[in-house]
């Protein structure tokens, strides 16, 4: 039963992260700066929520140092996420981003020394086909669909990076200091960003709604839902984890089409697509269980 609840956690966290690419497009400010503010207001909340349940802001030098790293990688992430939904539309950055689980079977077995399986190469090559497809008949969209494959590949990697951390550490602690990371990663790419990235500089003064939608995108969608997924990395495989998170593009562009129906309305070609691309990834549980009878069976053979 608590498997169940777990897995139902994980879908509604999954929910969530597809709703920010909406609130992405609802916030008038540039992406670089919403991202400054989702993860500056999420460390000083979560340095609030520590300092009151009095949990231990310790970590040796060395894992400080990655989880600082690590959150930078986040909030290269986050830009190029907003930024893909801006140049695109939410449900191209959406379908850029369901390329996650085929980056992390590529990053895995890097960092976990595992060897890689011939099957998640297969799956690799139908979402290049996905793709392609998107290209195809979308190609007026392909800045934001490049921006989203970074977007992807990112998250894979910070994924595959903090499950070192998971075991260790309180997912609190973790996500304190990886949103640290981010805010001061973002500080120093400011003054680059101000001088060859924007032409009207730089924009930090939110309108009254904008500060709604932040407080949403940090409290909610952050200190909430990317924490408790850090947290759920104790329980639940990272396989199970990455299976869920294949369902953030589904949920999100059905919020995208409903909430934004003239500028979220793409051709067949899209859906089509995007449909290879989920059917590539969700196929993957399927191959994996697969894959370990068979193994499963040889050793017994022996």
């Amino acid at each position: 039963m608590s498997e169940k609840k777990d897995y139902l956690h994980l879908h509604f966290i999954v929910f969530l992260w597809g709703f920010t690419a909406i609130l992405g497009l609802l916030i008038t400010i540039p992406s670089v700066e919403i991202v400054f503010y989702r993860v500056l207001l999420a460390a000083i909340a979560l340095a609030v929520i520590m300092y009151i349940k009095k949990l231990s802001f310790k970590v040796p030098p060395r894992y400080l140092l990655l989880m600082l790293l690590n959150g930078g990688l986040i909030g290269a992430h986050w830009i190029l996420f907003f930024g893909a939904a801006r140049v695109a539309t939410a449900s191209v950055c959406l379908a850029g981003m369901a390329t996650t689980s085929f980056w992390t079977s590529l990053l895995e077995p890097m960092v976990v020394k595992k060897k890689l399986k011939p099957y998640e190469l297969m799956l690799g090559l139908v979402v290049i086909v996905g793709l392609y497809v998107i290209f195809r008949f979308e190609f007026n969209h392909a800045l934001g669909l490049a921006l989203a494959l970074g977007s992807a590949f990112l998250a894979a990697l910070f994924t595959v990076i903090n499950l070192k951390f998971a075991h260790k550490y309180h997912h609190q602690t973790i996500t304190f200091y990886e949103m640290t990371g981010a805010s001061v990663s973002i500080l120093a790419f400011f003054p680059f960003y101000g001088k060859f990235f924007t032409t009207s500089g730089l924009q930090l003064i939110p309108t009254a709604m904008d500060w709604v939608y932040l407080l949403i995108l940090a409290l909610v969608c952050t200190v909430y839902a990317y924490s408790q997924s850090v947290s759920l990395m104790k329980r639940i495989s990272a396989f199970g984890i990455n299976l869920t998170v294949n369902m953030e593009p589904v949920y999100g562009i059905v919020l995208a089409v409903i909430i934004f129906p003239a500028s979220e309305k793409m051709n067949f070609g899209f859906y089509m697509g995007t449909l290879i691309i989920l059917a590539a990834v969700l196929s993957y549980p399927v191959l994996n269980r697969w894959h370990k009878r068979r193994a499963a069976a040889t050793d017994n053979l022996r």
